[in-house]
């Protein structure tokens, strides 16, 4: 099994694939300092198999690199990073005032 995150900013979103078959996808929005998470998603036929985290993983991986922080609106990648410190420096704080992880 190729597993694989590709990046298409073009549609403001990551996807998790599967042997070329996108299984999954991570949508946000971005500006020069913050990508915002709206949304997380894994296809029902590919759930159970740790691809919600590797998708995850690799975007943020990405945004890393990107050198902007996150803001996890999406409550599976907020419950992923809380779980997962490694990724928590990467969080800003949510302009209405309200902790983001």
């Amino acid at each position: 099994m190729d597993v694989t995150v590709v990046h298409l900013p073009e549609n403001d979103r990551y996807e998790v694939r599967v042997d070329g078959q996108t299984a999954g996808y991570s949508e946000y929005m971005a500006t020069e300092e913050v990508t915002v998470f709206t949304h997380t998603e894994v296809s029902d036929k590919f759930e159970g198999m740790g691809l919600g985290g590797k998708l995850l993983k690799g975007a943020l991986d990405d945004v890393r690199a990107s050198g902007r922080g996150v803001l996890p609106l999406c409550p599976f990648m907020k419950g992923w990073i809380e779980r997962h410190p490694e990724y928590q420096d990467l969080l800003v704080e949510d302009p209405r005032g309200e902790a983001a992880g």
